[in-house]
């Protein structure tokens, strides 16, 4: 089906408009889309008209494809041309398309007669307001629905913001946790860097007994990591203080055994005092830590920060690695006065050997390399009224000064049982009894040898000790391993036996302690031949030209092998030979 109409003016235009909408209402079209299609309709004919000249209207019914594949349905056309001779002749045409549910092949709505007729007309209008009303009723629905749904989106984006607040401030508490969780990573590998660092200085410092090479490691280990230079002063003995040279603030320290800060600002460095800059370094910060002891102070240590400042925690590392430091130091320098004292007890019981006719004597002692050098061993020479020579290397058990005290005794007590004369085993039998009434709890070994001009023998005797080494005058080398007695001090009653060997001019007897021979990988034995090789690798000659170089030339290399872990007695006696 197909209409046309032809529009030159605003009647025209009206009577079209009537019958489209009537058309239309005909073919079923749904009201909304009736009224879309004339109100648009209406509105592009008063263009036209505004436009002059002849318009065409072309209603036709056609068919379209539906979404659904295969599927048609009927459709209305409208179309708005120009005219072929009019002005906008040539102008794309207006085109609109509506569904047609209730399309019939041929129907004829008497357009030309709805403008002479009052009833129609009135009906047309009442038919555009009623579709026009339907349309406003739509529209206010929708307005109703789009409030609504205005109101629920603004709901739901109250709550997304709310969740967004809600997630940045989880978020944010994350980072917050996250930053502190380095931080606290970051302090807690510190700490263990300064823990690691003062343990292992500490270790350092507290390994050697000698305060001089501890003042000497200090800035070797604070330099250049937590101090860019360390100065070390201690005070002498007789107790006085740093001097002018040094920093006031040093002098502080001494004065009052607290750290000192000596800057241009405040360093707020816990447990340690403030002071202006120092004029030696009015540049620089320096922090005075003093040496302390439980008397006073040893010294102060000066230093100056790697960089700017100081980190406080760094600070309180430096002050504890100092107090550690004063402790060495303090240890170092008792241990120094001990042991000096005790060489001193040491060598004024160690008496010069005598020059009896015909017999030359050396004698070597060396303490232990760890510990006080003082021990419990000796060795003595010493004449009898008959013109006898008594020649004795002993060794008390332990170390110190009771085992010095008590070799003292040992030692006078020999000297003193040797007027009244005796062989070496009565002396030695005399010494083990004097012994075990003295000390219980303490125990010695000796070996004595007697010489005298007239005889060409020597007799000695041991008691637990190691056998005496005799070289002959051909260069021969022999131990003299008879059976000795016991230790001395035992609790048990002994007569300790004496043993004669011959010994002629050249011959040289070697007394010793168990330290010269004995190693505790390999025993006494091995050492015993040693000690037996190197006094037989030397001539009668020479023994008899230089006794005390034939003694060195014997420990050096018996004491090479290894480090010493006991003392060592060694005393040559050589029979002088004639000319």
């Amino acid at each position: 089906m197909t209409r046309t109409w032809q529009i030159t003016d605003v009647t025209d235009a009206a009577r079209a408009r009537i019958a489209t909408a009537r058309l239309a209402a005909a073919f079923g079209v749904p009201p909304v889309e009736r009224a879309r299609l004339t109100a648009s309709l209406g509105a592009q004919l008063r263009l036209c008209l505004t436009k002059g000249g002849t318009w065409r209207l072309t209603l036709e019914t056609g068919t379209a494809s539906r979404t659904v594949p295969g599927a048609q349905e009927s459709v209305l056309h409208a179309v708005v041309t120009p005219s072929p001779g009019a002005a906008a002749a040539g102008q794309p045409p207006w085109r609109v398309t509506v569904p047609c549910p209730d399309a019939v092949a041929d129907l004829d709505v008497g357009s030309d007669a709805a403008a002479d007729d009052p009833a129609l007309l009135a009906q047309a209008l009442l038919g555009a307001d009623e579709d026009t009303a339907l349309v406003l009723e739509r529209l206010t629905e929708q307005e109703g629905l789009v409030e609504f749904h205005r109101e629920e989106l603004q709901q739901t984006n109250q709550g997304v913001v709310a969740l967004h607040a809600e997630l940045d401030a989880a978020g944010r508490a994350q980072r917050e946790a996250f930053a502190a969780e380095r931080k606290a990573r970051t302090e807690a590998e510190n700490a263990r860097r300064r823990l690691t660092f003062l343990a292992d200085a500490s270790a350092v410092l507290t390994a050697s007994l000698d305060h001089h090479e501890i003042v000497r490691r200090l800035p070797e280990l604070l330099v250049p990591e937590y101090a860019a230079s360390v100065d070390v002063w201690l005070f002498d003995q007789d107790g006085d203080r740093p001097g002018p040279a040094h920093a006031a603030a040093a002098v502080v320290a001494a004065r009052t055994g607290r750290p000192q800060y000596a800057a241009p600002h405040p360093g707020g460095l816990p447990g340690v005092d403030d002071q202006p800059p120092s004029a030696l370094a009015p540049d620089r910060p320096l922090l005075c830590i003093p040496l302390p002891t439980r008397q006073a102070p040893l010294g102060v240590v000066t230093l100056s920060p790697p960089g700017e400042r100081w980190d406080a925690d760094d600070a309180v590392m430096l002050v504890e690695l100092t107090r550690r430091a004063s402790i060495a130091i303090d240890h170092a320098q008792r241990y120094q006065h001990n042991r000096d004292i005790a060489e001193t007890l040491q060598r004024a019981l160690l008496t010069e050997l005598p020059a009896p006719p015909g017999l030359s004597l050396a004698a070597r002692y060396l303490p232990a390399t760890h510990g006080l050098n003082i021990g419990g061993d000796w060795y003595d020479a010493f004449r009898q009224p008959d013109g006898g020579v008594i020649a004795v290397v002993g060794d008390v058990t332990g170390h110190g000064l009771r085992a010095a005290v008590m070799m003292s005794q040992l030692r006078t007590a020999l000297r003193a049982y040797a007027v009244d004369g005796g062989s070496p085993g009565q002396l030695l039998t005399r010494l083990h009894t004097f012994l075990h009434h003295l000390q219980p709890d303490l125990f010695a070994t000796a070996v004595i040898a007697r010489f005298h001009p007239d005889d060409p023998t020597v007799t000695w005797a041991a008691a637990g000790h190691p056998p005496p080494v005799l070289r002959t005058p051909d260069g021969r080398v022999r131990t003299l391993d008879d059976k000795p007695g016991a230790m001395l001090g035992i609790p048990l009653r002994q007569e300790i036996a004496d043993h004669t060997v011959p010994m002629a001019p050249g011959s040289t007897l070697a007394l010793y302690t168990d330290g010269l021979v004995e190693r505790r990988a390999r025993g006494i034995d091995p050492g015993i031949a040693r000690l037996a090789d190197a006094l037989g690798s030397f001539g009668a000659a020479q023994l008899d030209a230089d006794l005390e170089g034939s003694a060195d030339g014997i420990l050096r290399p018996m004491l090479s092998d290894s480090e010493r872990d006991d003392d060592v007695c060694l005393l040559l006696c050589h029979l002088r030979g004639t000319d």
